[in-house]
Order: structure tokens, then sequence, then C-alpha cells
């Protein structure tokens, strides 16, 4: 693995396809989680390997190439997101009409999508890279250029809220 990324940091293109072939999945699941549709997490996925594509000569360390894809897929959400912040959503009423037919598990994994949505940016992220990614929070913080305190802060702030949300919802049981 580390010999495609020294391939592709230095110009193979075909081991850089390689590569993000792998991480692909990834991409999409977290771009998905912040845009809430398939067409934008797709938009984010291409926008994703267009920008790491042309930088992927600037990565520093290999080891590292997964969360700095990651990194960048955030990035390019959060600029989606800001991009259409004026667009009127009708999600309420498309969710009220998917949740009618759909399974308790389905109903269960948006609740966790809506709870996910309450926290802002900064927490979001963080949540994502550490239970989503399974990153460590020292790697979290790495891949957010944060300080490893500010990681921590961010995870127990966001844990609290989801977890007052959850206990709201009567689901949530110590």
């Amino acid at each position: 693995m580390i010999r495609l990324i020294d391939k592709a940091r230095s110009g193979d293109d075909k081991a850089f396809l390689e590569l993000f072939q792998v991480y692909e999945s990834d991409i999409y699941r977290t771009a998905f989680v912040y845009v809430k549709n398939q067409s934008d997490a797709l938009d984010v996925v291409q926008e994703t390997a267009y920008r790491s594509f042309k930088s992927v000569k600037n990565l520093k360390e290999a080891k590292y190439f997964k969360t700095w894809l990651i990194k960048i897929a955030i990035s390019c959400s959060i600029d989606l997101l800001r991009k259409r912040k004026n667009v009127v959503q009708m999600k309420a009423v498309m969710m009220e009409q998917i949740t009618e037919d759909v399974q308790e598990d389905i109903d269960l994994e948006v609740t966790v999508q809506e709870l996910v949505e309450l926290l802002d940016e900064d927490e979001k992220s963080v949540v994502i890279l550490r239970f989503y990614h399974d990153l460590t929070i020292k790697e979290v913080a790495e891949t957010l250029n944060i300080p490893l305190g500010t990681a921590k802060t961010l995870l127990y702030r966001a844990l609290k809220k989801l977890r007052k949300e959850w206990k709201g919802d009567g689901y949530y049981e110590q």
C-alpha cells in the first residue's frame, strides 16, 4: 500500500486511481452523512477525487492517506452545504413518506442521522471520524489539525448532546 502511495505521489495516475477506489466507499459514506442525499454525495466523491489527485504530491506521510482523503471529503461536503445554504429543501415531507413504509431498523438509522444533525460542524466531524472511520482521538486531532484536548472536548460535548437527545426520544437506556 505504501508503495502505491509513493507511486501516486510521484505522478502515477493508475496507482492513484487504484488507491482512490479502495477508499471510495468510505468517502461516499462520509459525504452522505453531511449532504444527506446520493446525488450530492456522489458529487462530493468526484470533487474529492479531483482535489486529492491535484494535491497528492503534497501528502507528507503515506500512512495518513485515508485520513487525508476523508479530510478532503469533509471539506468538499461543507463547501457544498455552504453553496446550497439558501436552497429550500422539502425533506420533512419526503421523510414522512419514506418512514411510513420502512422497517424499524431503518427508522433507527434515520433517528441516528437526525441526532448527528443536531451537532455543529466541528462536533460532527469528530464523531464521524471517530465512530464511522474508527480513528483514534489522536488521529482525529491530527486529521482535523486541532489540538488533542480540543478534539476530546468536541467529542465529549457531542456525545453529551447525543445522549441528551436520545434520552428525550425514549430510546436511550443507561
